[in-house]
């Protein structure tokens, strides 16, 4: 977790330094099947540029389930966000990347960009993030 300002230029998150190594071998590593498959083609080269290929799959699948989840932990902390800042209000035309964009936004500016993205004028993501002027800081990101 950092202390360090949030905003719309940097907000974006960044794989560890763990992942993009575990990409960039895996890569590697797919490309040096695939030489070996031209130069000795066979069941032991093709199966070995399978695996490789699994692997990559893998990798990907399990980086796209933590982001699923991590979607479903921010729209429920939002739904009781939200709950609590406009008790009573018909939130449920909001969709989850809005909701997601919404999160940064401070206690205090958030129910009017709900407002404006509820009559249309704010609809992607990016077009709320950048109508934030008090950012909540999220740091804690897959």
């Amino acid at each position: 977790m950092s202390d360090r300002p949030q905003s719309f230029a940097n907000h974006r998150a960044i794989p560890s330094p763990v992942f993009l190594a575990a990409i960039a071998i895996l890569v590697i590593n797919v490309l040096w099947a695939i030489c070996l498959l031209v130069r000795a083609p066979g069941v032991g080269t093709t199966i070995s540029l399978f695996l490789t290929i699994a692997l990559v799959l893998t990798l990907a699948v399990a980086r796209r389930s933590a982001q699923i989840v991590q979607d479903r932990v921010i729209r429920l902390e939002m739904r009781l966000r939200l709950e609590r800042l406009l008790p009573g209000r018909d939130l449920t035309t909001l969709t989850l990347p809005q909701v997601i964009a919404l999160r940064f936004a401070s206690d205090g500016e958030l129910p009017g960009l709900v407002d404006r993205v509820l009559k249309g004028e704010l609809k992607t993501p990016d077009q709320i993030k950048s109508a934030i002027t008090q950012w909540q800081a999220d740091w804690l990101r897959v």
